[in-house]
């Protein structure tokens, strides 16, 4: 399996911008009409250096004197066609900026689906800041490359064919100096776009790598006030912004030289039309008018090879960023949807198979050993074990979270592989541990699971679950804003609205993980009596931390070192001599009696 994280040597430049084409057709959209905009909005640029021409030779020195008729004639002409280069190159600047927001916009959905679709091993490869950078910086970088650079590197190509052919028109001596001059120029960019795309593809990865910095550091403020480590959170802040620095000073270096080459090369050209000029001019090869619209042209020669050794700097960015978006769709979902060749799950209660499942993480050991056990419909299940054992493990492959490396897990007879997920998600529901919630208040985060309940159902599903009391409690009641992550609310109130909302989802198979661990105690009686109504008549499997889970469940599974090592009722296993869950059962006993007031 390979991560998203994966150390690979980039592809080349025209490679990954065949592949984004590929990746964006929309990009294509109106192609030929957009580039006719841009050849007559280029040629439209050359007007002026001919008409200064004509006004020179044709008016000022024209053979009887000066003929002020045909200098206005001329600047009528050239005002004309300036109002029309003008005209086109708005239109080229709105198409260009239409197509490449609505083909961006696509390249967000679709990368972001993307990266949702990876597994939790694939999202655990690799830091959440730099996949979000995926989705957000590194496409922002491609769509001002092609609204501004793009317009930009269209202009000067057409420029530079356009006045290439003019030039050619009035001297092919002086047109075959400037190219002569440029033509090192050719050989110099080749060697300046190498060393740019490795420099911006290591910029691209430090901007990913600091913006994981800067989100971790906010997301975990209150760990680091608590135990006391701004100063090293800091020194690490400060190194991933060092290391982002170090890299943009590195290929803005490249990127100056680069431009300053342009630069002499630019002179050296300026210099040669000059001398040749003047020489032409004396052998009357030459007028006055056709050697100073040639010095024009020759400035509007320069200006987009200038600016492309500019815009090679954008192009290069851009390109690191297209290849970072197109790497993170190279990955292989390990967990992949069959869609339109699966099934959907068999109405009615879900029995639950594993069969000699085994499980290990990317480079670690072996986490579940050959389990292989039957859980009938409707039967509520404790999971418990010491930390580390492998339940966590085993609620994650039985919510097709991550696949067995060995084995296969079942719902109903039916492979989970083969289940489509719109099939699985609708049918069966994990609550994690840490009770996510979304940024919104407590009645949208419990729609999140059915958004069409009304307040009524709202009501009464928090009275069935016996916490009609608490949210009459709350600042607003359900209308009370959790907060970003829900951090408004205590852990233990995460996970009341966590559990309405898997409540209010009516899932045929119902997975606890942990759920009911951070609520105190006189909450998690209230919540028992009430999860034994929410329980009834559905697979029902808990993580128990709390033993006294396993005590109201049907079936009581214990992991000990990922192996399934006893199974029974909680009073059978009790009473079992050298029983591991007696002995977990009687340490959760004292814990609890240490922590009950004297």
């Amino acid at each position: 399996m390979r991560s998203a994280s994966t150390e690979k040597q980039p592809e080349g430049t025209w490679r990954t911008l065949r592949r984004g084409l590929a990746m964006s057709p929309e990009l294509r959209t109106g192609l030929a009409g957009t580039l006719g905009l841009a050849l007559i909005a280029t040629t439209g640029r050359v007007v002026t250096p001919v008409a200064v021409q004509q006004g020179i030779d044709h008016g000022l020195r024209a053979p009887g004197g000066a003929d002020v008729g045909a200098v206005g004639v001329i600047v009528a002409i050239t005002l004309g066609v300036l109002m029309i280069t003008m005209s086109c190159t708005f239109l080229m600047n709105v198409r260009l900026f239409t197509v490449s927001e609505t083909a961006l916009a696509d390249v967000r959905v679709r990368t972001f689906r993307h990266i949702h679709d990876l597994s939790t091993l694939h999202q655990q490869a690799e830091r959440r800041g730099s996949l979000v950078s995926r989705v957000t910086t590194d496409v922002d970088q491609i769509s001002q490359f092609l609204q501004f650079g793009g317009i930009i590197l269209l202009i000067s190509f057409g420029q530079l064919t356009v006045t290439t052919i003019v030039m050619a028109t009035y001297s092919w001596q002086l047109t075959l100096v400037v190219y002569v001059a440029f033509l090192p120029m050719v050989f110099i960019s080749r060697i300046f776009q190498r060393k740019l795309a490795r420099a911006y593809t290591i910029v691209r990865q430090h901007v990913g790598a600091m913006l994981a910095a800067v989100g971790e550091s906010v997301v975990g403020a209150d760990v680091i006030r608590a135990y006391g480590v701004a100063g090293r959170t800091e020194e690490r802040l400060d190194a991933a912004i060092e290391r982002n620095r170090a890299a943009q000073f590195k290929a803005m270096r490249t990127t100056v030289a680069s431009f300053s080459a342009a630069e002499l090369t630019a002179g050296l050209a300026l210099v040669g039309v000059v001398l040749m000029g003047l020489r032409l001019g004396i052998d009357g090869h030459l007028t006055v008018g056709e050697l100073t619209a040639f010095l024009f042209l020759v400035t509007l020669f320069i200006q987009p090879v200038q600016v492309a050794t500019e815009m090679l700097n954008e192009a290069q960015n851009a390109i690191a960023g297209w290849r970072r978006v197109l790497d993170i769709g190279d990955v292989e979902p390990d967990v992949a949807d069959p869609g339109e060749a699966g099934t959907d799950l068999p109405a009615g209660p879900l029995s639950v198979a594993f069969e000699h499942v085994r499980f290990a993480y990317p480079g670690g050991p072996t986490v579940l050993h050959d389990v292989d056990l039957a859980i009938p419909a409707q039967t509520r299940v404790a999971v418990v074990g010491e930390t580390g054992s492998g339940k966590t493990t085993f609620a994650k492959l039985l919510t097709r979270l991550m696949d067995p490396a060995e084995g296969a897990v079942t719902l109903a007879g039916v492979p989970l592989t083969d289940v489509r997920f719109e099939s699985l998600r609708r049918r069966v529901v994990m609550v994690p541990q840490d009770g996510f919630l979304f940024d919104s208040t407590v009645a949208a985060n419990v729609r999140f699971a059915r958004p069409d309940l009304s307040d009524a159902d709202l009501d009464l599903a928090f009275t069935e679950l016996g916490l009609a009391d608490w949210v009459e409690g709350l600042p607003a009641g359900l209308d009370t804003p959790v907060g970003e992550r829900g951090e408004a609310l205590s852990v233990g109130e995460r996970q009341l609205v966590a559990l309405a909302r898997a409540y209010v989802a009516d899932p045929d198979l119902l997975v606890l993980d942990e759920a009911t661990s951070a609520v105190d105690p006189a909450t998690e009686v209230r919540l028992q009596r009430t999860l034994d109504a929410v329980t009834r008549g559905r697979t029902t499997i808990a993580i128990a931390h709390r033993l006294s889970t396993a005590q109201a469940a049907d079936d009581v599974i214990v992991f000990d070192k990922g192996v399934v090592v006893q199974r029974g009722s909680h009073a059978e296993l009790v009473a079992r001599a050298d029983s591991i869950y007696g002995k977990l059962f009687a340490s959760w006993l004292d814990q609890t009696r240490e922590q009950q007031p004297a």
